[in-house]
């Protein structure tokens, strides 16, 4: 069913200023491109500026220093991206499922459910879980022994958590995580590999949100840690015993290997690797495909690897990368061969 709000009301809503028809009614969300008149679009990219000529929004978001040249309605606020990002759960077109249990649901005696939480077809929940108020727990769901969900909980269709996982509340967790798996933990005997039993936990606090196919593995012996408000993207990999920071993010297919720490706010960008034992600080932020093998102890943005190239060229830079080391060796016998400059800037020889 479309959502129909009028411009006043949205007006309203945020707190912006309102230029134009407060009964104007919007009934979607679109970009400034294909934007029709009963939908609202929003300018938060500078580079996007040139699509305002041409807009058929019936209004649009904007900072009130691009509003200058703009003759057609719009919302004034300070960030036109976040007031997007406010507004756009009021048209999410997402079923809200209603409380209750599905009769094709499996569910341990001793489980607790709110009667204010759904529960979905074929659903299981083992013993001792305990579910709050207000969760979803989508069709084809596993909630393994004692685990504990939060309240506002959302869990797509097809997400396992194993024993022992502990949620906070308002988490929102995709269709394919696995939720306290068996961490990646062996000793070698002679050769041969013995599994060590990974015997912590999962917790996850408040407000976290968790992708598609993401996995969080137990800890080995103390819990693996999501602090508040932690976001993954998909195809993510957080190893044992792994702690992340209040309101970190992490774009698709982050690998982080075993115990390490990682800091609040900071930021990884896709295919981002980090090894294990180390510790990220506070307040950075590390670019695709960054590979981290030692701790960040100071805040700041920080990249490894080599950006595109046209082919031809990245295999000239290839083959003097492979060079490197031999330069290296022979600088360092020229430096012993070659005394000081001079002040008059000629080289002295020791020999």
């Amino acid at each position: 069913m479309t959502a129909t709000i009028k411009l006043g009301q949205l007006a309203e809503f945020l707190g912006a200023t309102l230029r134009g028809s407060a009964e104007k009614e919007i009934t979607g969300l679109a970009t400034l491109q294909e934007a029709g008149p009963a939908q609202l679009s929003f300018l938060a990219n500078p580079q996007y500026r040139k699509f305002l000529v041409d807009c058929h929004a019936g209004a649009v978001l904007l900072k009130p220093d691009d509003a200058e040249d703009y003759v057609g309605d719009a919302l004034l606020v300070p960030d036109p991206y976040l007031a997007y990002a406010r507004i756009s759960h009021l048209f999410d077109p997402k079923p809200k499922a209603a409380p209750g249990i599905h009769p094709t649901a499996v569910i341990a005696v001793d489980a607790v459910i709110d009667p204010l939480a759904s529960i979905g077809a074929f659903a299981v929940i083992e013993s001792g879980a305990r579910i709050a108020a207000g969760v979803t727990v989508g069709p084809h769901c596993f909630i393994g022994a004692r685990c504990e969900i939060g309240e506002g909980g959302w869990l797509a269709p097809r997400v396992t958590l194993y024993h022992d996982v502990r949620i906070g509340k308002r988490v929102v967790i995709q269709s394919g995580a696995v939720l306290g798996g068996e961490g990646f933990g062996f000793a070698n005997e002679k050769g041969v590999w013995q599994k060590i039993a990974q015997i912590g936990g999962v917790t996850i606090g408040d407000d976290v949100e968790i992708g598609v196919n993401t996995a969080v593995d137990r800890g080995a012996l103390a819990d693996t840690v999501l602090g508040n408000g932690v976001k993954l993207d998909n195809q993510i990999q957080i190893a044992h015993n792994v702690q992340v920071g209040d309101h970190t993010a992490m774009a698709a297919c982050v690998g982080i290997s075993g115990s390490t720490k990682i800091g609040k706010h900071c930021m990884l960008a896709g295919g981002v690797g980090l090894v294990g034992h180390i510790e990220i600080c506070d307040n950075v932020f590390l670019t695709g495909m960054t590979m981290v093998t030692h701790s960040i102890t100071k805040p700041g943005a920080y990249s490894s690897g080599t950006a595109m190239q046209p082919a031809a060229e990245w295999r000239k830079s290839a083959a003097r990368i492979r060079q490197l080391d031999d330069i290296a060796r022979r600088l360092k016998h020229l430096e012993k061969h070659v005394g000081e400059v001079t002040p008059d800037g000629k080289a002295s020889s020791e020999g």
